[in-house]
């Protein structure tokens, strides 16, 4: 069974308690569950990490490459703006992935509005809430069964 991974950076953990008009009333544990039962029904296996520490989301994703892994469906949270180390990472791993994100980046902060991601990753879901992970997912399946 091919396996997918979702990564989460900073803060992700306290979903469900966080700023709930931005980032909804879902646990991060929710989404996880919710993910896993679509991926399952699409035939993959599906792991997830969730970290506040760079250096441990840059080691998960160089596993990544090694495990058997076929693409990744990553929300980098604030090191979406900040973090040129993960996207040297995932450049170079070479999986595919599908950045997500809950809330649309371009709605908020001046300085939300960079990514070091998205022009390195095969599309971008955000807005959607809880939703946008399995949005992601099913883009990333799809991408991989071209």
């Amino acid at each position: 069974m091919a396996k997918l991974l979702i990564l989460n950076g900073p803060n992700l953990n306290l979903l469900g308690q966080r700023e709930s008009r931005i980032y909804g009333t879902k646990t991060l544990d929710d989404i996880i569950a919710e993910c896993r039962q679509f991926s399952g029904t699409c035939g993959f296996e599906l792991d997830h990490m969730q970290s506040n520490a760079e250096h441990e989301l840059i080691e998960r994703i160089h596993t990544a490459a090694a495990d058997g892994t076929s693409g990744l469906a990553f929300n980098p949270a604030a090191f979406t703006h900040t973090s040129i180390a993960l996207r040297d990472a995932l450049l170079a791993v070479k999986l595919p992935f599908v950045e997500v994100h809950l809330s649309q980046p371009l709605a908020r902060e001046q300085f939300r509005h960079i990514s070091y991601f998205s022009d390195i990753a095969i599309g971008t879901v955000a807005g959607f809430g809880a939703d946008g992970y399995v949005l992601g997912l099913q883009a990333l399946i799809n991408h991989l069964d071209e």
